[in-house]
């Protein structure tokens, strides 16, 4: 079920034909899973175990979603793509399409953790949609950010998809002041991809003429199996170092913020 609490347009951020044409492609993708396997054992860590509330804001092709709901999450999504929550709809799953640029309904629900998996680096104002994501956690919740780092890596498949930015720890750390968070954690994650993203941002013919979704595609290719399970398996032996910030670069930066507990809720 779509509840409307906002409209925008997707392709401000992100061409929604990438976000409709390659759903499947990126649902099979081994990043994406990667991705959504970290963040629940961070929420884990966090001590946010099912059946907690959980909002994936920016929800994309549903990869982390559907892996919050296999793991026993009662999750919900949200996005300003209403094609991308079309695909994703289904009896019993929570849907809502919003803009994080716009104010938030009166009444809104809340949750214990808000999840924004690569989302601000498409808005111009990243430190409005933090304030406007820390609204939606309960107090004492937290609000977990991904973001694509090193702004030294930052090519046509940025451009394409509508980053404004790649981050650095400061500079995410910035996007959180004066939001009502207290910043609890930055990590790196996918430290052993910066080599390989290099080299292949360097290998791939330029296409001027192409479309969104068809340059998108070019670099999401995936080579033969073995080497996706390969990639899959380094995504997980690196998993933990991450969680424990133990890494010194990455492809992404993870950010967790809290929303501070309310006077009512505290000791009295």
């Amino acid at each position: 079920m779509i509840t409307t609490w906002s409209t925008g347009s997707a392709d401000e951020n992100m061409a929604e034909e990438i976000l409709v044409d390659l759903a499947e492609v990126v649902r099979r993708h081994p990043w994406w899973r990667a991705r959504a396997a970290l963040t629940i054992a961070l929420l884990r860590q966090l001590g946010v175990a099912p059946p907690a509330r959980v909002l994936d804001a920016g929800c994309g092709w549903g990869v982390t979603l559907d892996r919050l709901e296999r793991a026993g999450y009662e999750a919900s999504g949200l996005d300003i793509s209403r094609g991308s929550l079309h695909q994703l709809d289904r009896p019993g799953r929570p849907l809502i399409e919003a803009d994080l640029t716009r104010p938030l309904p009166d009444g809104h629900d809340t949750y214990d953790a808000v999840l924004a998996l690569d989302v601000i680096e498409h808005l111009d104002d990243d430190r409005s949609a933090v304030a406007r994501l820390g609204q939606l956690a309960r107090p004492g919740g937290f609000v977990v950010l991904s973001v694509p780092a090193r702004p030294d890596l930052f090519t046509e498949f940025d451009a394409v998809q509508g980053h404004r930015r790649r981050y650095l720890p400061e500079t995410l750390k910035a996007a959180f002041e004066d939001t009502g968070l207290t910043l609890e954690r930055v990590f790196w994650w996918g430290a052993w991809l910066v080599p390989l993203l290099g080299r292949q941002r360097q290998s791939v013919t330029h296409h001027p003429n192409a479309t969104a979704s068809e340059v998108y595609a070019r670099y999401l290719r995936v080579p033969p199996w073995p080497l996706p399970s390969l990639l899959s398996l380094a995504f997980a032996a690196e998993q933990r170092a991450a969680l424990k910030g133990r890494l010194r670069t990455g492809t992404s930066l993870f950010a967790v913020g809290r929303r501070p507990e309310s006077r009512e809720s505290g000791p009295r």
